[in-house]
């Protein structure tokens, strides 16, 4: 790449580029993320150049190997066959990214606190290498002020260049939503906000190549404020259905029957879905990044906080109704064997982070019980820092013999390729958590208890 002797005319240069699909984005971090925006900027033809730890994800994708199974093979196959598209472990290659684009987890701490340990670790690795001319996105979701107080400085230090001078910073989070086949990256609005209007304007350029529509705002902390903004509303809804549901049980009322109604008004609702608790990456974590820079600012976050109160204790509650269904079976939790439905935090796809099924496992096992688990786009438990103790735990089998075996079945998460007509010809006790029961042939009285 040409340098040159100001800001004004490297970007313009940049930007022709862009214009040119000669422009090579990297991407670091390849999951559930970072893997999808590599296939969007590949599908426009714009060179990507992918960046992990993980050999594993770099060797899939070379060999053309999917490792997230609701991308399917003929993706990764297409990626690993394409003289436009790369990865590699290799960081020293920075240099040859134009843009670089990173990916990587923000989870929680033991103290329920931001871990920016993966952010920080990724901005020290590939400092050194950075360039003049070169764009830095963040899109791993953060707290307001990330990319101005951690990121910036971070580079600047490290790299010896400076921002808005040398480089360009911006923030633009991700907006996936993993087996949504209606809404793929492509499909989903992008809100940037830059460091200095170049950043804004070079980021929303790289983004107009391959994204429907670009959302500028003013700067990086309201687009990284946007982000929290977005996976708080849900978690409070998903909360306040969480507790209807709690509630309109003891009045023999069917939540689920209250919501599909009111979801039939036209204007001022919206249909939230009560469930077993909070999984994913996001909902269960981001709305705590806000509630701990709140407290530096003296801010409370009442709402919020006690959201997350209601969709924590959620597990416990359907821990009470297996314990009445057994009951009624004149049974009890301890030595019963307890299969759980969906490992995964959402249906049809594989991805178990933060799943409310793991909890259920654990209080089920901590008070006596035999606990397994199917789920058939998860065959084997991974290691995890958070589940260690149940990684290479394999799913059972489906079948009458197996499943009939079992005293109770919970539905964690309903994957719509799981024949539920046919666990209802199985099992004696379902504990219904997702309403799957709901209409199934074969459903007899007493069999199903919602929770």
């Amino acid at each position: 790449m040409t340098q040159h002797t100001t800001a004004t005319e490297g970007l313009d240069a940049l930007l022709d580029r862009i214009q040119n699909q000669n422009y090579t984005i990297g991407i670091v971090g390849l999951g559930y993320v970072g893997l999808p925006l590599m296939w969007t900027f590949h599908e426009r033809q714009m060179p990507v150049l992918g960046f992990d730890i993980d050999t594993d994800k770099v060797d899939a994708i070379m060999a053309g190997r999917s490792y997230i199974k609701h991308l399917g093979e003929p993706m990764m196959r297409k990626l690993a066959e394409s003289d436009l598209c790369g990865a590699t472990t290799d960081f020293s290659r920075i240099p040859e990214a134009d843009a670089v684009l990173l990916c990587v987890p923000t989870p929680l701490d033991e103290h329920r606190e931001p871990d920016m340990s993966y952010v920080e670790g990724t901005v020290r690795t590939i400092a050194p290498y950075l360039r003049r001319g070169q764009l830095v996105i963040l899109e791993s979701t953060t707290y307001p002020g990330t990319t101005e107080e951690l990121i910036i400085p971070l580079l600047e230090e490290i790299s010896g260049l400076s921002a808005e001078t040398d480089f360009y910073v911006a923030y633009s989070p991700e907006r996936e939503d993993p087996g949504n086949v209606s809404f793929n990256t492509a499909k989903i609005p992008k809100v940037v906000g830059g460091h200095g209007a170049d950043a804004l304007r070079l980021a929303c350029a790289l983004y107009d190549t391959a994204i429907v529509q670009t959302v500028p705002v003013s700067d990086t902390s309201t687009a990284e404020a946007v982000k929290l903004t977005e996976n708080i509303f849900r978690s409070v809804n998903i909360a306040l259905v969480n507790e209807l549901k709690v509630v309109f049980h003891a009045m023999g009322i069917d939540v689920h029957e209250v919501l599909d109604a009111a979801a039939t008004k036209p204007f001022g609702f919206m249909k939230f879905t009560p469930g077993p608790g909070l999984g994913g990456h996001c909902i269960p974590i981001d709305p705590f990044y806000l509630t701990w820079k709140a407290r530096q600012y003296d801010q409370n976050t009442r709402f919020i906080e006690l959201a997350g109160e209601v969709n924590t204790d959620m597990p416990r509650y359907v821990l009470r109704r297996t314990i009445e269904a057994l009951n009624a079976l004149k049974k009890s939790v301890n030595g019963s064997r307890i299969l759980l439905i969906g490992l995964a935090y959402k249906p049809n796809v594989d991805d178990d982070r933060e799943s409310p099924t793991y909890k259920l496992m654990d209080l089920y096992t901590d008070m006596g019980a035999e606990v397994a688990y199917y789920d058939p786009y998860v065959p084997v438990i991974k290691p995890s820092r958070e589940h260690g103790h149940w990684a290479g735990t394999p799913s059972v089998a489906w079948d009458e013999k197996t499943i009939s075996d079992f005293d109770a079945v919970v539905i964690a998460t309903d994957h719509s390729d799981v024949d539920y007509n046919a666990l209802a010809h199985w099992s004696d006790c379902i504990i219904d958590t997702r309403n799957a029961m709901n209409g199934r042939e074969g459903v007899r009285k007493g069999q199903v208890w919602k929770a």
